[in-house]
C-alpha cells in the first residue's frame, strides 16, 4: 500500500474519529444545557436585580443613625443604684442611658434578657417602654411622626424577609401604614438601625432569596438538600460552559468542516459566537458561587456571641453619678466585669473631635462612625481611671469567645468545666496587631459585618485567625481566617466584579449586569434551539 494510500486511509478515520466526538459532544452540550437553562434563568435574572434596584430602586431614608448627644449630668437626677433600689431589682445584666421624647432614661436589661425603661429624674418605670422606644426610633429614622404603626413585634431569628446579613438580633419589626408599607427593624440595646423595606424592597428581597437563594428547597427539605442541589447545578453550569468552549472555540476549526453540508446560520451562529465570549463568565459565575455555598452549611450564630454576666445592684460600690470623668464630653456608659472586678465603661467624646452634622442623604456616612469617641474605664470600687483597658477588655473576648483560645496572659479563667479542649494548643499564641476601627475596610471587614467601632485583634494561628470585637456591647463581631479571606476574594472578584472598583460603583454594576444578561441571551437562544430540533 502506498504512502498517499495511508494518508488517504488515515483522513478518513480522522474524520470519522471527529464526528462521533463532535457528535456526543453536541449531545452532551444540548443535554447539559437544558438541565440546567431553568437555573440559569433563574440566578440570572434573580443577579440582573441587584445592581438594579441599588441604582433605580433604592429606598431613602432620613436618617441611618442615631447622633451620639452630650448626656447632660442634670439629666441623671437619680443614681442607677438608686432606680434600682427603688423598683426592688437586685440582679441585672447592663445599663445604659437613652433619651427620647425630652426624657432621659436609664435602659436596664433584665436576667430573661427584656429591656426595661426607668426614668432617670424620678426613678419611675416606663410601660411597654421598649416597645415605644422602638416605635420612637423607627420614626426618628423614617423622619415620620404622622403615619400610624400597624403593627410592632419583636424578631428573635432571621427570616426570609429580615435576612442574615442584617446581623442584629433581636430587633424590633415596626411596620406603618405608609403608602410604601414601609417596615422598619430597629436594635433597642443599642438604638441602631438593622434595615429598613418599603414594599419594593420587600418584593425583591422574595424574589432574590426565592430565585438566587433558592430559599423555596427549606421549606421542602432543609438547607444542607438545598446547598448541595445548589452546588450541583452550579457545577453542571460549569461542565456546560466548559464543553461549549471546547465544541465552539478550541475545536472549532476541525469541526466546523462537517458543517459545510449545513452551515450553522440565524441562531446557531449567534449562539456560538456569543456563547465562546460569555462562557468566562459563567465559569466565574458558578464556580464562585459554588464555593460560596459552601461557607453556607454551618448556621448563623455570631448574633449568640455576647458576653453577659449577671451583676449584683449591691454589689456597684460607686455611684455612677459620682464618677470621676470629664462630664461635660459625656455620652453614654455601661458596666463591664474583667479579672473579677466591675468597671464602668464610660463613652465621651474625644477632645479634638469638633462635632459634624451629619450632610442627608450623603452614603458615605453609612460607612464609618459619625465622629471618634474617647473610651474610659473606671473602677466601681474605687472610681479610679485604669488606662488602656479596652484593649484588655477585647483580648479577654477573644479568649472567652473561643473557650480559652487564643490563650492570653490577661484572662485567668476556669476552664475545667469544659469538656472539650481547643483542638488547637495556643498558651503562648502571639498577638501580631491590634487597633481599633472606626471605618469599614473594604475586604476584611466590610459594611456586612454591620458593627462599628471594632477592636482587631490578629493572632499568629495557623490560619492566622482575626477576631473583631464590639466592646460596647461585648460583643464577637465577626472572625476572619485565611479561608474565609480566600473565599471571599473569589466572590467578591468573580461574582461582584470588585476588581473593577477603580472604575467607580456605576461601571462596575454595569458590567456585572452585561455579564449576567449576555449568559441569559445565550442561554434562551440555546433553549429556542433545543425546541426547534
Amino acid at each position: 500500500m502506498s504512502k498517499e494510500t495511508n494518508r488517504k486511509t488515515s483522513k478518513k478515520k480522522d474524520s470519522k474519529f471527529i464526528k462521533k466526538i463532535k457528535q456526543h459532544m453536541y449531545k452532551w452540550h444540548r443535554v447539559i444545557g437544558l438541565i440546567t437553562v431553568i437555573p440559569v434563568i433563574f440566578w440570572t435574572l434573580s443577579g440582573l436585580m441587584h445592581p438594579f434596584m441599588a441604582h433605580f430602586f433604592k429606598p431613602e431614608i432620613a436618617h441611618d443613625k442615631i447622633e451620639q448627644q452630650i448626656i447632660d449630668k442634670s439629666q441623671l437626677h437619680l443614681s442607677i443604684q438608686e432606680v434600682l433600689k427603688q423598683n426592688f431589682i437586685n440582679d441585672f445584666k447592663n445599663f445604659r442611658i437613652v433619651s427620647f421624647n425630652n426624657i432621659t432614661y436609664y435602659q436596664v436589661k433584665m436576667i430573661p434578657g427584656d429591656l426595661l425603661y426607668f426614668d432617670a429624674s424620678n426613678g419611675k418605670k416606663l410601660e411597654n417602654g421598649d416597645q415605644k422606644y422602638a416605635e420612637w426610633l423607627s420614626r426618628y429614622f423614617l423622619d415620620d411622626q404622622k403615619s400610624a404603626v400597624k403593627k410592632s413585634e419583636i424578631v428573635t431569628e432571621f427570616t426570609s424577609q429580615y435576612k442574615y446579613v442584617n446581623r442584629y438580633l433581636p430587633v424590633y419589626k415596626v411596620s406603618f401604614d405608609r403608602d410604601d408599607a414601609m417596615q422598619v427593624y430597629v436594635e433597642t440595646s443599642s438604638s441602631k438601625l438593622a434595615t429598613y423595606n418599603p414594599t419594593s424592597r420587600q418584593f425583591f428581597i422574595w424574589f432574590f432569596d426565592t430565585f438566587h437563594n433558592w430559599s423555596f428547597i427549606d421549606t421542602i427539605t432543609n438547607n444542607s438538600i438545598r446547598i448541595i442541589t445548589m452546588i450541583f447545578l452550579l457545577s453542571i453550569i460549569g461542565f456546560s460552559a466548559l464543553s461549549g468552549i471546547l465544541i465552539y472555540g478550541l475545536l472549532w476549526k476541525q469541526f466546523k468542516k462537517t458543517d459545510s453540508v449545513q452551515p450553522k446560520k440565524g441562531l446557531r451562529k449567534y449562539h456560538r459566537q456569543i456563547g465562546i465570549w460569555v462562557s468566562l463568565f459563567t465559569l466565574t459565575f458558578a464556580f464562585s458561587g459554588a464555593y460560596h455555598a459552601t461557607t453556607k452549611w454551618a448556621p448563623y450564630t455570631l448574633s449568640q456571641m455576647v458576653y453577659e454576666p449577671t451583676f449584683s445592684t449591691k454589689e456597684i460600690v460607686v455611684s455612677n453619678t459620682a464618677l470621676n470623668l470629664d462630664w461635660n464630653r459625656f455620652q453614654n456608659m455601661s458596666i463591664i466585669t474583667l479579672n473579677d472586678t466591675t468597671f464602668y465603661r464610660c463613652q465621651l467624646v474625644e477632645k479634638e473631635t469638633k462635632k459634624f452634622k451629619k450632610p442627608k442623604g450623603d452614603s458615605k456616612w453609612n460607612k464609618k462612625e459619625d465622629s471618634k469617641s474617647e473610651v474610659v474605664y473606671i473602677n466601681a470600687s474605687t472610681n479610679k481611671i485604669v488606662p488602656n483597658l479596652d484593649l484588655e477588655y477585647a483580648e479577654f473576648l477573644a479568649y472567652y469567645f473561643t473557650d480559652g483560645a487564643p490563650k492570653l496572659a490577661c484572662c485567668e479563667i476556669d476552664m475545667s468545666s469544659h469538656e472539650e479542649e481547643p483542638e488547637v494548643n495556643l498558651e503562648n499564641v502571639k498577638l501580631l496587631e491590634s487597633k481599633v476601627l472606626t471605618d469599614f475596610e473594604s475586604r476584611e471587614y466590610g459594611f456586612v459585618n454591620k458593627r462599628l467601632p471594632v477592636i482587631k485583634l490578629a493572632y499568629d494561628t495557623p490560619e492566622k485567625t482575626t477576631y473583631f470585637i464590639e466592646t460596647a456591647t461585648s460583643r464577637l463581631a465577626a472572625v476572619i481566617k485565611n479561608s474565609d479571606k480566600v473565599e471571599g476574594y473569589s466572590f467578591a472578584i468573580l461574582h461582584k466584579f470588585l476588581f473593577m472598583d477603580w472604575a467607580g460603583k456605576n461601571i462596575r454594576d454595569l458590567a456585572t449586569v452585561l455579564a449576567a444578561l449576555s449568559i441569559l441571551i445565550v442561554s434562551i437562544l440555546g433553549f429556542i434551539l433545543f425546541l426547534k430540533k
